[in-house]
């Protein structure tokens, strides 16, 4: 466990950090919808952190100092776009603490560098607004002093100040609307997230060629945040100012003074929002969305040289994510609920759009279903409710969801949804799609092994709390003591001639070896049958069963 991190390994963290989110910018840049929906926000903060990696690496000094005040300096040279600039201030906060540290820092030093990141980052806008990256980094950086207090080495800190990022992130929908309208979080703070994760990753040696988990929506069925749907959704009418807006001001006038940075600052207000003016007599950087780029610009000259100039048309950016996603628009697609990661990865592997979490304990609602649903890019949308408890909001979301045909498949289970899933033709017709899926379900038949929460007669068993028991769609087949004992005795009830395949779906608390030590069994009792096992993740049920 490592209880301090030296200048090397300092480095290190950056490089990660800036890595990973390159690796993700493109998932980052499909949450953009704030402050404009033109899906740059992973681009522009992984822009940035690569100018950061840039400087350092032309650092050959070991000092804390000097490593700081280059990874200071290349982040705010590169800053690109509202989150850009404003990710160069949390760094640059941060790199103000860890510069004046000797040898080595602890975690107690870095949280107080991520207060003094904070600090400085809310500092720089003009108009803080809550629900963004801020909130993120603010929220997390108030739980580095406990987290630090409690945790010694590294790798739990910043665990848990990541899982406090995740659950600020979460909470970010709900402080702005535009977010909660289009149904994601915060860009920006996801890509804040990315970053210290890849942190973490420096120091355990973790890959950071990984795709990102978006962890960050746990009260919320529908947690994949992974296309520019929102986008689309959204009216251009509703970007006020068209014209992103960057440069430096450099070669400051003599007469120039801090003041007069302060009220360029003003000005720029008066002329749009997102106004970040930033620096000192040496250097200033400027971010303003408005309509009058060439009045931005000719109030900067009246303090210095422009440098970098760079105005983007945010009107156009978006209008291109509009064409591009209609020009990839599909005529159908799949959507299945489900409940275990094991069980949605072979969802997705049978080309399953998108997966919603749900299942026994976690039903999603019609609005949750129709939200999924428009994030597909398709006209027709066949979705697999796997529950029979979920299909009347399957239903009624054919009504919520808007320039989309849902196609309800009345799935009561996961294997008849992967049977349906399995039929899917993209070269047949909607009609004969859903024909085909429903036929193919009518001939798999599946039965859940679980435990009894209370003591109960039903169907003939007398039933204490604890037994293991096993059902099919319907009533209890079986129960004993004994989980491998409850699957052989359900599989003696529902098994039929016609079956040739047999396949265990175990799930989180089951063992690999348990599951494969059964399969044998079954293998040996059925020598007719092929045979399989795969890891489900369910919760609730160790097992559900397919037979076909």
């Amino acid at each position: 466990m490592q209880k301090t991190i030296n200048s090397t390994e300092f480095r290190k963290m950056i490089m990660f950090g800036a890595r990973l989110l390159e690796n993700n910018r493109s998932k980052v840049d499909a949450l953009n919808v704030f402050p404009v929906p033109d899906g740059d926000t992973g681009t522009n903060m992984s822009l940035t952190m690569q100018s950061a990696v840039k400087e350092l690496s032309a650092c050959q000094s070991n000092s804390f100092m000097e490593i700081c005040d280059c990874v200071s300096k290349g982040a705010l040279k590169g800053a690109r776009g509202n989150s850009g600039v404003i990710l160069s201030q949390i760094l640059r906060g941060i790199c103000s603490v860890l510069r004046e540290c000797g040898k080595e820092f602890d975690t107690r030093t870095f949280s107080k560098a991520m207060e003094a990141g904070t600090k400085v980052a809310y500092g720089a806008v003009s108009v803080p607004k809550e629900g963004t990256i801020l909130t993120v980094v603010r929220m997390m950086s108030e739980h580095s002093g406990k987290a630090a207090s409690r945790k010694k080495n590294f790798e739990d800190f910043f665990a848990d100040v990541i899982a406090k990022g995740d659950k600020a992130l979460a909470m970010t929908p709900e402080l702005l609307p535009v977010l909660k309208k289009a149904g994601v979080v915060d860009s920006g703070g996801v890509g804040l997230m990315t970053i210290f994760r890849g942190f973490l990753a420096a120091l355990t040696g973790e890959d950071v060629g990984m795709e990102i988990q978006t962890q960050a929506a746990e009260d919320k069925p529908e947690n994949d945040f992974g296309d520019n749907s929102d986008i689309i959704n959204l009216d251009l009418g509703e970007i006020q100012f068209a014209y992103c807006t960057e440069f430096f001001i450099i070669n400051l006038k003599k007469s120039t003074t801090l003041a007069d940075i302060d009220r360029l600052r003003e000005r720029l207000m008066n002329l749009g929002d997102s106004v970040i003016c930033i620096g000192d007599l040496e250097m200033v950087k400027v971010h303003v969305h408005t309509n009058t780029p060439g009045v931005a610009l000719t109030y900067a000259l009246e303090l210095g040289e422009l440098d970098r100039p760079k105005i983007e048309n945010m009107l156009e950016q978006n209008r291109q994510l509009r064409a591009k996603r209609e020009a990839e628009k599909k005529e159908m697609g799949m959507l299945a609920i489900c409940a275990g990661q094991g069980l949605a990865d072979i969802f997705k592997d049978l080309f399953v759009d998108r997966i919603i979490e749900g299942g026994q304990t976690m039903n999603p609602s019609a609005s949750d279903i129709a939200t999924a649903a428009q994030k597909i890019n398709a006209e027709h949308i066949f979705v697999f409710p796997n529950n029979k408890n979920i299909i009347l909001a399957a239903e009624q979301a054919k009504a919520l969801a808007e320039n989309r045909t849902i196609h309800v498949i009345p799935t009561k289970n996961v294997p008849q949804g992967f049977a349906a899933a399995l039929e899917f033709n993209p070269e047949a017709s909607a009609e004969e799609n859903k024909t085909n899926m429903i036929h193919a379900m009518d001939n798999v038949k599946a039965g859940q092994v679980t435990y009894a929460v209370r003591n109960t007669s039903m169907n003939g068993f007398s039933i204490k709390q604890g037994d293991i028991i096993g059902l099919d769609d319907k009533k209890i087949l079986a129960k004993s003591s004994s989980t491998e004992e409850t699957v052989m005795k359900l599989l003696a009830h529902m098994k039929e001639d016609s079956h040739q395949v047999i396949t265990l779906y175990y799930g989180e608390d089951v063992k690999e070896d348990e599951a494969a030590a059964l399969c044998e069994k079954i293998a040996e009792k059925y020598p007719d049958c092929d045979v399989d096992y795969h890891s489900g993740g369910q919760p609730v049920y160790y097992y559900i069963i397919s037979l076909e």
